[in-house]
Protein backbone atom coordinates (compact mmCIF):
# COMPACT_ATOMS: atom_id res chain seq x y z
CA UNK A 1 0.00 0.00 0.00
CA UNK A 2 1.26 3.05 -0.98
CA UNK A 3 1.26 6.77 1.01
CA UNK A 4 -0.94 7.82 -0.98
CA UNK A 5 -3.57 5.25 -0.02
CA UNK A 6 -3.23 5.37 3.27
CA UNK A 7 -4.42 8.86 6.13
CA UNK A 8 -2.14 6.94 8.41
CA UNK A 9 1.18 6.38 6.89
CA UNK A 10 3.65 7.09 10.02
CA UNK A 11 5.15 10.35 9.89
CA UNK A 12 8.31 10.84 9.16
CA UNK A 13 10.46 12.31 11.72
CA UNK A 14 14.51 13.09 11.45
CA UNK A 15 16.24 13.27 14.45
CA UNK A 16 19.50 15.27 14.59
CA UNK A 17 21.35 14.43 17.85
CA UNK A 18 25.57 13.84 17.81
CA UNK A 19 24.68 11.96 21.19
CA UNK A 20 23.81 8.18 20.43
CA UNK A 21 21.96 7.71 23.50
CA UNK A 22 19.93 10.67 23.61
CA UNK A 23 19.03 9.81 19.47
CA UNK A 24 18.40 6.19 20.37
CA UNK A 25 16.06 7.22 23.58
CA UNK A 26 14.29 9.79 21.40
CA UNK A 27 14.09 7.25 18.46
CA UNK A 28 12.87 4.45 20.32
CA UNK A 29 9.40 6.36 22.11
CA UNK A 30 9.23 8.01 18.59
CA UNK A 31 8.78 4.47 17.29
CA UNK A 32 6.57 3.52 19.73
CA UNK A 33 4.17 6.38 19.11
CA UNK A 34 3.81 5.40 15.68
CA UNK A 35 6.31 7.58 13.89
CA UNK A 36 9.20 6.16 11.04
CA UNK A 37 12.24 7.89 12.57
CA UNK A 38 15.54 8.68 10.59
CA UNK A 39 18.63 9.96 12.82
CA UNK A 40 21.46 12.14 11.87
CA UNK A 41 24.29 12.81 13.63
CA UNK A 42 25.54 16.08 12.68
CA UNK A 43 24.44 19.33 10.47
CA UNK A 44 25.28 18.17 6.69
CA UNK A 45 24.46 14.97 6.93
CA UNK A 46 21.18 16.39 8.68
CA UNK A 47 20.53 18.84 5.62
CA UNK A 48 21.20 15.67 3.39
CA UNK A 49 19.05 13.49 5.06
CA UNK A 50 15.78 16.22 4.99
CA UNK A 51 16.65 16.96 1.41
CA UNK A 52 16.16 13.14 0.21
CA UNK A 53 13.40 11.98 2.46
CA UNK A 54 12.25 15.05 3.38
CA UNK A 55 10.50 14.51 6.75
CA UNK A 56 7.18 15.98 8.26
CA UNK A 57 9.10 16.99 10.98
CA UNK A 58 12.78 17.63 12.73
CA UNK A 59 13.97 17.23 16.21
CA UNK A 60 16.83 19.26 15.53
CA UNK A 61 19.58 19.49 18.33
CA UNK A 62 21.21 22.58 18.59
CA UNK A 63 24.89 21.44 19.67
CA UNK A 64 26.14 19.84 16.61
CA UNK A 65 29.15 18.92 14.79
CA UNK A 66 30.27 20.25 11.39
CA UNK A 67 27.37 22.96 11.43
CA UNK A 68 25.48 23.74 13.86
CA UNK A 69 21.83 23.74 14.99
CA UNK A 70 20.59 26.96 14.08
CA UNK A 71 22.37 27.66 10.87
CA UNK A 72 20.70 24.01 10.10
CA UNK A 73 17.26 25.35 10.80
CA UNK A 74 17.88 28.59 8.61
CA UNK A 75 18.80 26.26 5.89
CA UNK A 76 16.05 23.64 6.72
CA UNK A 77 13.95 26.80 6.82
CA UNK A 78 14.67 28.31 3.82
CA UNK A 79 13.98 25.55 2.06
CA UNK A 80 10.31 24.65 2.75
CA UNK A 81 8.23 24.95 5.82
CA UNK A 82 9.38 22.06 7.69
CA UNK A 83 7.92 21.82 11.52
CA UNK A 84 11.22 22.01 13.74
CA UNK A 85 11.37 21.44 17.57
CA UNK A 86 14.91 22.11 19.12
CA UNK A 87 17.06 20.42 21.67
CA UNK A 88 18.61 22.63 23.84
CA UNK A 89 20.63 23.02 26.48
CA UNK A 90 19.30 24.92 29.69
CA UNK A 91 21.08 28.00 29.49
CA UNK A 92 20.73 28.47 26.28
CA UNK A 93 18.69 31.00 26.22
CA UNK A 94 19.76 33.28 23.55
CA UNK A 95 19.90 30.32 21.01
CA UNK A 96 16.41 29.34 22.12
CA UNK A 97 15.23 32.48 20.98
CA UNK A 98 17.15 32.86 18.27
CA UNK A 99 16.21 29.80 16.90
CA UNK A 100 12.47 30.51 17.45
CA UNK A 101 13.11 33.27 15.48
CA UNK A 102 14.51 31.29 12.69
CA UNK A 103 11.08 29.75 12.38
CA UNK A 104 11.29 26.73 14.80
CA UNK A 105 8.03 25.46 16.43
CA UNK A 106 8.79 24.86 19.97
CA UNK A 107 11.98 23.77 21.81
CA UNK A 108 12.89 21.32 24.87
CA UNK A 109 15.36 21.70 27.24
CA UNK A 110 17.17 19.08 28.35
CA UNK A 111 17.61 16.85 30.16
CA UNK A 112 13.93 16.20 29.23
CA UNK A 113 11.27 13.67 29.30
CA UNK A 114 11.03 11.61 26.23
CA UNK A 115 7.48 11.02 27.09
CA UNK A 116 7.28 14.97 27.43
CA UNK A 117 9.02 15.33 23.35
CA UNK A 118 6.97 12.84 22.13
CA UNK A 119 3.64 14.96 23.20
CA UNK A 120 5.59 17.83 21.38
CA UNK A 121 5.87 16.30 18.28
CA UNK A 122 2.33 14.99 18.33
CA UNK A 123 0.83 18.68 18.50
CA UNK A 124 2.44 20.37 16.54
CA UNK A 125 1.97 17.79 13.47
CA UNK A 126 -1.38 17.15 14.59
CA UNK A 127 -2.20 21.28 13.61
CA UNK A 128 0.35 20.61 10.45
CA UNK A 129 -1.75 18.14 9.35
CA UNK A 130 -5.45 20.33 10.09
CA UNK A 131 -3.30 22.89 8.25
CA UNK A 132 -3.33 20.66 5.68
CA UNK A 133 -6.50 19.59 5.26
CA UNK A 134 -8.76 20.51 2.45
CA UNK A 135 -11.24 21.39 5.29
CA UNK A 136 -14.01 24.15 4.89
CA UNK A 137 -12.00 26.13 8.49
CA UNK A 138 -14.12 28.90 8.93
CA UNK A 139 -15.09 32.34 6.80
CA UNK A 140 -12.88 34.48 5.69
CA UNK A 141 -11.68 37.01 8.52
CA UNK A 142 -10.40 40.75 7.41
CA UNK A 143 -9.19 43.26 9.51
CA UNK A 144 -8.43 46.78 8.20
CA UNK A 145 -6.25 45.66 5.07
CA UNK A 146 -5.45 42.08 6.58
CA UNK A 147 -7.57 39.12 5.71
CA UNK A 148 -6.95 36.05 6.77
CA UNK A 149 -8.55 32.87 4.76
CA UNK A 150 -8.51 29.90 7.17
CA UNK A 151 -9.21 27.27 4.34
CA UNK A 152 -6.73 28.25 2.32
CA UNK A 153 -4.22 29.09 4.97
CA UNK A 154 -3.37 32.36 3.12
CA UNK A 155 -3.12 35.31 4.55
CA UNK A 156 -2.14 38.92 2.96
CA UNK A 157 -1.96 42.89 3.46
CA UNK A 158 -2.80 45.03 1.04
CA UNK A 159 -3.21 42.09 -1.49
CA UNK A 160 0.54 41.30 -0.98
CA UNK A 161 0.52 37.62 0.68
CA UNK A 162 2.37 37.54 3.95
CA UNK A 163 4.86 34.75 4.13
CA UNK A 164 3.54 32.79 7.81
CA UNK A 165 4.92 30.10 9.61
CA UNK A 166 2.15 27.62 10.48
CA UNK A 167 2.05 29.15 14.19
CA UNK A 168 2.18 33.01 12.84
CA UNK A 169 -0.79 31.95 11.08
CA UNK A 170 -2.91 30.17 13.40
CA UNK A 171 -1.87 33.16 16.05
CA UNK A 172 -2.99 35.90 13.45
CA UNK A 173 -5.83 33.85 12.77
CA UNK A 174 -6.56 33.39 16.59
CA UNK A 175 -6.17 37.49 17.07
CA UNK A 176 -8.82 38.47 13.90
CA UNK A 177 -11.25 35.69 15.03
CA UNK A 178 -11.07 37.83 17.98
CA UNK A 179 -11.02 41.05 17.84
CA UNK A 180 -10.23 43.69 21.03
CA UNK A 181 -10.43 40.67 23.26
CA UNK A 182 -7.39 40.57 25.63
CA UNK A 183 -5.62 37.24 25.09
CA UNK A 184 -2.91 36.27 27.88
CA UNK A 185 0.18 34.16 27.10
CA UNK A 186 -1.45 31.45 28.80
CA UNK A 187 -4.77 31.47 26.65
CA UNK A 188 -3.11 31.78 24.00
CA UNK A 189 -0.84 28.76 24.40
CA UNK A 190 -3.54 26.77 24.79
CA UNK A 191 -5.76 27.83 21.83
CA UNK A 192 -2.73 28.33 19.27
CA UNK A 193 -0.44 25.54 20.12
CA UNK A 194 -2.43 23.04 21.86
CA UNK A 195 -0.48 23.16 24.77
CA UNK A 196 -1.28 23.04 29.06
CA UNK A 197 1.99 23.92 29.35
CA UNK A 198 5.16 25.23 28.18
CA UNK A 199 7.55 28.04 28.43
CA UNK A 200 5.80 31.19 27.38
CA UNK A 201 8.50 33.12 25.73
CA UNK A 202 7.55 30.75 22.92
CA UNK A 203 4.65 32.83 22.60
CA UNK A 204 6.58 35.99 23.10
CA UNK A 205 8.96 35.36 20.13
CA UNK A 206 6.16 34.94 18.17
CA UNK A 207 4.21 38.03 18.72
CA UNK A 208 7.12 39.71 17.88
CA UNK A 209 7.95 37.92 14.36
CA UNK A 210 4.32 38.61 13.59
CA UNK A 211 4.23 42.22 14.34
CA UNK A 212 7.70 42.35 12.08
CA UNK A 213 5.05 40.87 9.23
CA UNK A 214 2.30 42.83 9.67
CA UNK A 215 3.18 45.79 11.54
CA UNK A 216 3.59 49.49 9.49
CA UNK A 217 6.45 50.31 12.49
CA UNK A 218 6.59 46.87 14.94
CA UNK A 219 8.24 48.97 17.35
CA UNK A 220 5.19 50.85 17.50
CA UNK A 221 2.73 48.17 16.91
CA UNK A 222 -1.50 49.12 15.55
CA UNK A 223 -2.72 45.53 15.17
CA UNK A 224 -1.46 43.51 17.93
CA UNK A 225 -0.58 45.85 21.02
CA UNK A 226 0.62 44.65 24.36
CA UNK A 227 -2.00 44.70 27.30
CA UNK A 228 0.78 45.12 29.62
CA UNK A 229 0.74 42.40 32.87
CA UNK A 230 -2.01 40.29 30.85
CA UNK A 231 -0.96 39.92 27.22
CA UNK A 232 -2.13 41.28 24.03
CA UNK A 233 -4.83 42.32 22.50
CA UNK A 234 -5.49 42.83 18.51
CA UNK A 235 -6.72 46.08 17.33
CA UNK A 236 -9.00 45.46 14.04
CA UNK A 237 -8.48 48.92 13.12
CA UNK A 238 -5.21 51.01 12.14
CA UNK A 239 -5.75 54.49 13.89
CA UNK A 240 -3.91 57.63 14.32
CA UNK A 241 -1.70 58.11 17.44
CA UNK A 242 -2.75 60.80 19.84
CA UNK A 243 -1.01 62.99 21.82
Amino acid sequence: MSEHDTPTAPARILVVDDDPTVAEVVGGYLERAGCSVEHAADGPDALRRAERSRPDLVVLDLMLPGLDGLEVCRRLRAHRPVPVIMLTARGDEDDRITGLELGADDYVTKPFSPRELVLRVESVLRRTRTAAAPADTGPVLRAGDITVDPATRRATRAGRELSLTLREFDLLAHFLGRPRAVHSREELMREVWGWDFGDLSTVTVHVRRLRAKIEDDPARPRFVRTVWGVGYSFEPEEREETA
